[in-house]
C-alpha cells in the first residue's frame, strides 16, 4: 500500500476514534474494511475512482458469500471514508455519496399459538385482586394486538365497552380504535368493578374512575409500569416452562398473525395495530405463508 493511502487510513482512523467515538471493535472492523479496499484497487488511488468503480468493488466482495450485514458495514465504511476525504478536501466531490448497501433481511416476528396463548392465560393467578388484574392485562393483549404502554396507558375515558371499542395512543400520539372480544370486556368489566378497589394497599387512595384517570394501577394507586407487565409473563412463562421467549409485543405479533391466517384484510389489521404504513404488516404474510407450508406439508401425503 502506498504511503500516501496509509497517511489516509491512518487520519481516517483518527477522526473514527476522535470524532465519531467508534468503539474498539468497530474501529478495527472499518480500518480492516478500507485496507482491504485500498488493496483491491491495486495501485489506483483511492482518490481517483467514480461511483462506478466502487460498484465493481461491492460487486466484487459479492463473490465472498459475506453475510448481508457484513457487506452492509463494508459499504458504510466506504461511505464513510469518503465522507471523511471530502470533508477534508482530499476530493472535490464524494464519489459514495449514492452508494447503497443490500438491505437486511427483516427477521420474522415471533409468535405464540392460540393454545400457548391459552396455557398461559390460564396459569395466571386470579385469588387476589392484582392476580386478577394481570389476567385482564394478558386478555387484552391477546385480544386487541395493544403495544404494552398502550395499553398502561389507558384512562377510563378511552373506553367505549357498549360497542366493545377502546380508544389508545400510539406513537406519535396517533389516536385509533381497537376492538375488544366479549370474553376480553368481561373480564374488565368485573376488574372495574371489584379488583381495582382492593388492588391499592391501606394507606393509599384508589384514584376515582373519572375521564382521566388510569384504568390499571398498583398497589399505591398509581398508574402500572410497562416493567411490571413484563414481569408478570416472565413469571408465568418459567412457570410453565414454555421453551419460547414471550414479551407483551410477542402478544401483539400472536394477535397479527391469528388475524392474517384466518383471512383478515391486511388493512384492516394495519387499523388494528396502528401501523403506519401497509410494508410493517405485510411482514406477518410471511409468517402465514411459513405456516400454510408447514400444514401442507405434515398433511398433504406428498408433502414438499
Amino acid at each position: 500500500m502506498e504511503e500516501k493511502d496509509k497517511q489516509f487510513v491512518e487520519e481516517f482512523k483518527t477522526f473514527l476514534s476522535v470524532e465519531k467515538n467508534f468503539s474498539e471493535h468497530t474501529l478495527a472492523a472499518y480500518s480492516s474494511d478500507i485496507i482491504s479496499y485500498i488493496l483491491w484497487l491495486n495501485g489506483i488511488s483511492c482518490l481517483d475512482v467514480n461511483f462506478d468503480k466502487l460498484r465493481e468493488y461491492l460487486h466484487f466482495i459479492q463473490r465472498f458469500e459475506y453475510k448481508k450485514t457484513t457487506i452492509a458495514r463494508k459499504t458504510a465504511s466506504i461511505r464513510t471514508f469518503y465522507k471523511f476525504l471530502y470533508r477534508e478536501k482530499y476530493i472535490d466531490s464524494n464519489p459514495a455519496i449514492s452508494l447503497s448497501a443490500p438491505k437486511r433481511p427483516k427477521p420474522l416476528p415471533k409468535f405464540l399459538t392460540p393454545d400457548e396463548v391459552e396455557q398461559i392465560l390460564n396459569n395466571v393467578k386470579i385469588d387476589t385482586p392484582a392476580g386478577f388484574r394481570n389476567k385482564v392485562i394478558l386478555e387484552l393483549l391477546w385480544a386487541t394486538g395493544m403495544r404494552v404502554s398502550e395499553l398502561s396507558n389507558l384512562n377510563f375515558g378511552d373506553l367505549n365497552l357498549d360497542e366493545n371499542e377502546i380508544r389508545v395512543y400510539g406513537k406519535g400520539a396517533k389516536e385509533r380504535i381497537v376492538l375488544i372480544s366479549n370474553r376480553a370486556k368481561n373480564y374488565l368489566n368485573q376488574y372495574i368493578m371489584s379488583a381495582r378497589k382492593l388492588i391499592v394497599d391501606s394507606g393509599y387512595t384508589t384514584p376515582d374512575e373519572n375521564e382521566d384517570s388510569p384504568i390499571f394501577i398498583n398497589k399505591t394507586g398509581y398508574r402500572l409500569q410497562n416493567k411490571t407487565i413484563r414481569k408478570v409473563i416472565n413469571e408465568i412463562v418459567e412457570k410453565i416452562e414454555l421453551p419460547k421467549k414471550v414479551t407483551p409485543h410477542v402478544f401483539r405479533h400472536s394477535f397479527a398473525t391469528k388475524l392474517i391466517e384466518n383471512g383478515a384484510d391486511l388493512r384492516v389489521v394495519q387499523e388494528l395495530l396502528g401501523h403506519a404504513g401497509i410494508s410493517n404488516t405485510q411482514i406477518y404474510t410471511h409468517i402465514s405463508m411459513k405456516h400454510m407450508k408447514e400444514v401442507y406439508e405434515n398433511a398433504h401425503p406428498h408433502g414438499m
